[in-house]
């Protein structure tokens, strides 16, 4: 029970990685508070777990998100750890067939509610003097990234917000990083494969061999292996880490 009694704010957290993430540290006695935009994950991941404070909110809507993290305030005087997760794969293919409104639709989900969240995080966090931030990239944003240029420049800005933020707060006691998944198995990348595989006119096991064949350990990741590597970094035990974007991705060689 390293989590007993602390509370735990996840936003895209009704399905996929986040949903694992609120069950993990639940199990842990953490109470949870979890914001999606999809309104039936919502509904499903609210009967799982009734305690929980949940809200229907895309975390690129600054209005949405007022009210999520009003409820939370409400509730809760303050916030013990942030977890940044809610994400959009973006569109696949040439930067040429990409219009502006996808590239910006792409950031606002990924950078920009990793702004929102973060912002009201740390006004929280620098006044209590503690608290743990992780924000959620991708081995997108670790390398070059061919034929998802929105999304990977989203993830590379995500690191960076991440370094500024720990050199911001680390005086006050707040920690802040940021994990980096591989490919993880689930609906999401399942959508991101057929995308992938209908831009480059190939089929769908060729891109999931692609993403095999570029990983020294030959396989997928799975939603417990981030959230293993999230409840060790918002744990006690991490307590000198801080600025650091940890890759969980069996060692990413090549990107093709």
């Amino acid at each position: 029970m390293r989590f007993a009694d602390r509370r735990v704010l996840i936003t895209g957290g009704a399905s996929g990685i986040g949903a694992v993430l609120a069950a993990r540290f639940a199990d842990e006695g953490a109470r949870i508070a979890v914001c999606d935009a999809d309104p039936e994950a919502m509904a499903g991941f609210s009967g799982k777990h009734p305690k929980a404070i949940t809200a229907v909110a895309d975390v690129s809507d600054e209005t949405a998100m007022a009210g999520f993290l009003t409820l939370v305030d409400q509730a809760w005087d303050g916030v013990d750890v942030v977890i940044a997760n809610a994400g959009s794969g973006g569109p696949a293919g040439a930067i040429e067939t990409i219009s502006y409104d996808e590239w910006t639709a792409c950031l606002a989900v990924n950078l920009g509610g990793a702004f929102l969240t973060s912002r009201w995080a740390a006004g929280h966090m620098r006044r209590a003097g503690q608290g743990v931030i992780l924000l959620m990239s991708s081995t997108a944003g670790l390398f070059a990234y061919p034929g998802r240029a929105p999304y990977a420049v989203a993830k590379a800005g995500i690191v960076t917000l991440m370094t500024s933020l720990a050199s911001d707060l680390g005086p006050d006691g707040v920690r802040v990083n940021a994990i980096a998944p591989g490919a993880v198995t689930g609906v999401r990348m399942d959508r991101v494969v057929a995308m992938e595989a209908a831009a480059h006119d190939v089929s769908q096991d060729d891109i999931r061999r692609r993403y095999v064949d570029g990983v020294a350990m030959k396989t997928w990741v799975t939603s417990d292996d981030v959230a293993e590597m999230a409840l060790f970094l918002a744990s006690d035990a991490a307590a000198r880490i801080s600025g650091q974007v940890i890759a969980v991705d069996g060692h990413t060689e090549t990107i093709t």
